[in-house]
């Protein structure tokens, strides 16, 4: 089972337009992303999945250099991109993860796709019910289901979200939850590159962290944000852009008994 790590990224974005290259202590935000992905020892590659807009471009270049898979697809139907990005380096399994995660954590990332390949089911994730911060979403589920839904759903939304119409469909498709440890549990904490705001938490735990450590993880953001409720309060008054598709996670909560 070949297993890829689908990054969705673009220039372009509405509240913080060009915030994949935003400076992190001296590099790109999205390149000490990839760092990050490329030590998921249990994914074959790391694929960017960007648009065809000609801005863009930057983006292929960066991949280039990084050592890393690029796929270019249409830049609103956000499935037909993943799907054609899974076919071009021929997945079994897929993990979506956005570019505005530049935290990302290695370690939850390969315990999910064990759990995913272990476990009976269709969808493994930690965004059903929350636990960790808003940053640290990763989604594990097979290829095949998601050319499936390519090839039959005309919902607008499913098309911006790929993975929307699984965990909207819980009677459909076996979902497993994922939790952070006891004692690490921060829902509330805005982890995601989306405001200037938000831009200087993460640049902050970097500068915190990086220079000690290059391969620190959530539990060492954890504590460091459990120290400074300095830096918790920069983004904590953010609205969180809720159309459909991104936070639409009710009724599976229900549906597994979460809430």
């Amino acid at each position: 089972m070949k297993v890829g790590i689908i990054v969705e990224s673009r220039m372009a974005s509405t509240r913080l337009p060009g915030k994949i290259l935003l400076p992190i202590v001296g590099k790109p935000a999205l390149e000490l992303m990839v760092e990050r992905l490329k030590q998921v020892k249990e994914a074959h590659e790391v694929i960017i999945a960007t648009t065809e807009n000609e801005r863009d471009l930057t983006i292929v270049d960066f991949a280039s250099r990084w050592g890393v898979g690029c796929f270019r697809g249409s830049e609103e139907d956000v499935l037909s991109r993943v799907v054609g990005a899974a076919r071009k380096y021929n997945l079994d399994i897929i993990v979506e993860i956005t570019s505005d995660c530049p935290l990302a954590d290695p370690d939850i990332i390969s315990e999910y796709i064990r759990t995913f390949m272990a476990s009976d089911v269709d969808y493994v994730a930690n965004i059903i019910k929350r636990t960790h911060p808003r940053g640290m979403d990763v989604q594990v589920f097979k290829t095949s289901i998601l050319n499936d839904i390519e090839a039959t759903t005309k919902d607008a939304a499913d098309r911006e979200h790929p993975s929307l119409h699984i965990y909207e469909h819980p009677e459909k498709y076996k979902l497993m939850n994922m939790f952070a440890e006891p004692g690490y549990h921060m829902p509330d904490q805005r982890l995601t590159l989306d405001t200037p705001q938000d831009y200087f938490v993460i640049r902050t735990v970097y500068e915190e962290l990086y220079p000690k450590n290059r391969n620190f993880r959530y539990k060492d953001i954890y504590s460091l944000l459990t120290k400074r409720p300095d830096i918790r309060k920069i983004n904590s008054h953010i609205d969180q852009k809720r159309p459909r598709g991104y936070d639409h996670t009710e009724r599976a909560r229900k549906y597994l008994g979460l809430d």
